[in-house]
This record gives structure tokens, C-alpha cells and sequence, in this order.
């Protein structure tokens, strides 16, 4: 397991965060829904996101987490610079990657962790695109998918914020993300609303 960097910035500000990833999975609609609603419509960092959701013809989750989201949502595109003021979601079906010149990359590789799209695979790919400039968040899900990619971000600098699994409806997710990467910030997620919208405010 890569071991998280020992120097730490006192907080996060709006002018440090290029980018926030969010990772979820069992009720992870409702939980991502209560993140975004709190975010003002000129937050100023990109916020991509994926939720497992089974393959579909329709992206969904981009109309129901819109009603709820001062910010444009929209679905990532292959090859998309990737803009801050803007929220992503992964397509249903699709890896969703961060290519080193901050632009998305779609991929129908193999499931990890029997998922596809897979936070880790997001995660991951981010830390090395943002490094210290990255904020990650793990949310309720039942599998392990974001622990891995959560470790990578603290590696190269980034934050990672988790759900406090006795809140979430899965705690699967959230426990083995901090037990494999720690967090710098533990907490319900009407509080990681809360801290996240204070980034624009800082």
C-alpha cells in the first residue's frame, strides 16, 4: 500500500482544489444528491463523479442529480477537457479516467471490483492528473472499490474525505477505505456537504 505523504496543508481552499472526485455505490444517489445541493453555482473546481449504477441506454443520474444541483451536470466524454464550475458523471457502462493533460478518457476494460465504471479506476487516475490540487470522497457503497484509489490521492499529496460508515447505508465502502488509506476527514455526509461548500468561502 503506497503510504499517504507526512506533510500536510492545515485545510484545503478553493484556490488549491483543481478538482474533486466522489466514489459511491448503495445509496450513493441520495448521499451524492445531498453533496452537490450544497455547492453554490459558481464552486469553483471540477467535480466528477461515478455511482454504480447498472449499464443503461440513458445516463440518468445526470437528470436526477441536476434537479438537485446548482452547478451544470453533464455526462463525461471521451477525450473532454475536463472544465472547473462543472460537474461529471461517468457514463453508465464506461471506465472513466483522467488523462495527464486534465482531459477524460473512456474505457471498456475489465470490471474492478466488479464494477464499471470503478472509483479506483477514476481515483487513481486523477491523483497522477492533479496530484496535491485533488480532493476525493468516499461514500456509502457496499464493496471495496475507492479504497485502493483513495490511498493513491494522500500518496501524491491530494485529501480524502470519507463517510463515517455508522451513517452511510452500506458501511462497506466507507470502513475499507479507511482502514486501507485513512482520511483526513471523517464525517456524516450532510457534514461533508457542509465542509465542501466551505471551500468556496475560504
Amino acid at each position: 500500500m503506497l503510504k499517504p505523504l507526512a506533510r500536510r496543508r492545515a485545510a484545503h481552499t478553493a484556490s488549491d482544489v483543481d478538482a474533486v472526485v466522489i466514489g459511491a455505490s448503495a445509496g450513493g444517489v441520495e448521499a451524492v444528491g445531498l453533496l452537490l445541493a450544497a455547492l453554490p453555482h459558481d464552486f469553483a473546481p471540477a467535480v466528477l463523479v461515478v455511482i454504480h449504477v447498472p449499464p443503461a441506454s440513458d445516463n440518468l443520474l445526470v437528470s436526477v442529480l441536476s434537479s438537485r444541483c446548482a452547478m451544470k451536470v453533464q455526462e463525461a466524454g471521451d477525450k473532454e477537457a475536463i472544465r472547473g464550475g462543472t460537474v461529471y458523471v461517468a457514463p453508465p457502462g464506461y471506465h472513466l479516467l483522467v488523462e495527464p493533460d486534465r482531459s477524460f478518457a473512456l474505457s471498456i476494460d475489465a470490471p474492478v471490483n466488479y464494477s464499471r465504471p470503478s472509483i479506483d479506476v477514476l481515483f487513481e487516475s486523477a491523483a497522477y492528473a492533479y496530484r496535491e490540487n485533488l480532493l476525493g470522497i468516499v461514500l456509502t457503497g457496499a464493496n471495496a472499490d475507492g479504497a485502493e484509489g483513495l490511498a493513491r490521492i494522500r500518496a501524491f499529496g491530494g485529501r480524502a474525505w470519507v463517510q463515517e460508515p455508522a451513517t452511510a447505508v452500506a458501511s462497506v465502502m466507507p470502513s475499507s477505505a479507511i482502514e486501507h488509506a485513512g482520511a483526513d476527514r471523517i464525517l456524516p455526509v450532510q457534514d461533508i456537504a457542509a465542509e465542501l461548500a466551505a471551500l468556496q468561502r475560504v
